[in-house]
């Protein structure tokens, strides 16, 4: 699948007739990369309703905020509800559009919950203009033939499961306006398996195919884009059980990777869809 870079002062000669200014194709062998000389505009999501997984803490709280503060209206969906509601006072304090909160643990969620999500969507909202798949469970770095049979159910409901019965039940709402995107947050060893990341690892694999396929499936007949960030090595809670030996302070913090999913959220994508883009820091 092909990469993209971000370049904005000036594309290539060579970039195919389905670029734009700003957006080219790496090589195959290369991973994508972000410019940090792009910056989202004021007002960049202006009327836009965001629903985002994961939002009480790490990333998903980072790119709340940095939605929120570029105009966004954002859904915030956790299953920590202290977590959500001192964001909600962070982000209203700020003078920023007001959030909804909506409590649920993607862990034991059923498509009946889903869809009950999409109803409350549907009735305040009419609409959904971007969908962030940011909540993840690691299970436990272990080899495959010591992996618990309930430990990968679990790390393959809240990663692969989840994300694909929330997103089969938001489609309708993605379809209203004319444009919408959807981003899943994924991971280096979905790219490339590494020994003992087991479930995590393979559902973040399978999260790689899921945004490939949607991308081809929604490209002809929808406004809708599709694409995966990896935003590298940052400091989360999920980065902090996986590595805990490692120095935190050589981290990104969650506040330096909101970029890349305020580029795909805003206008400025627009025909970019299918892609996986990484972090500048995880190459």
């Amino acid at each position: 699948m092909p990469t993209t870079t971000f370049n904005i002062p000036s594309p290539p000669t060579f970039a195919p007739a389905f670029a734009k200014p700003g957006i080219i194709p790496s090589p195959m062998t290369e991973p994508a990369h972000i410019d940090p000389s792009w910056q989202p505009a004021p007002g960049l999501l202006q009327d836009k309703v965001l629903l985002i997984t994961g939002a009480a803490d790490g990333i998903g709280r980072a790119l709340s905020l940095a939605c929120a503060s570029c105009s966004a209206t954002v859904v915030l969906l956790d299953r920590n509800v202290r977590g959500l509601e001192t964001l909600y006072d962070e982000i209203v304090t700020a003078g920023h559009p007001e959030p909804a909160i909506y409590p649920l643990d993607l862990k034991g969620a059923t498509p009946a919950d889903y869809q009950s999500l999409a109803d409350v969507l549907e009735k305040e909202f009419g609409r959904l203009d971007g969908l962030v798949h940011n909540a993840a469970c690691l299970g436990t770095l272990t080899p495959l033939s010591y992996l618990e049979d309930e430990l990968w159910y679990e790390v393959m409901q809240t990663n692969l499961h989840a994300p694909f019965q929330l997103t089969k039940a938001c489609l309708p709402l993605l379809e209203r306006p004319d444009e919408a995107a959807i981003i899943f947050n994924t991971d280096s060893v979905g790219r490339h398996g590494k020994a003992y990341w087991g479930a995590y690892g393979i559902s973040k694999a399978g999260i790689e195919n899921m945004m490939q396929v949607l991308a081809d499936e929604l490209d002809t007949n929808t406004g809708i884009r599709v694409n995966s960030i990896d935003p590298g090595a940052v400091r989360t809670a999920l980065r902090a059980i996986a590595y805990p030996a490692e120095d935190r302070g050589q981290l990104n913090l969650p506040a330096n990777v909101t970029n890349p999913f305020l580029y795909l959220l805003g206008p400025d994508s627009k025909g970019i869809t299918g892609q996986q883009f990484v972090f500048a820091d995880s190459q």
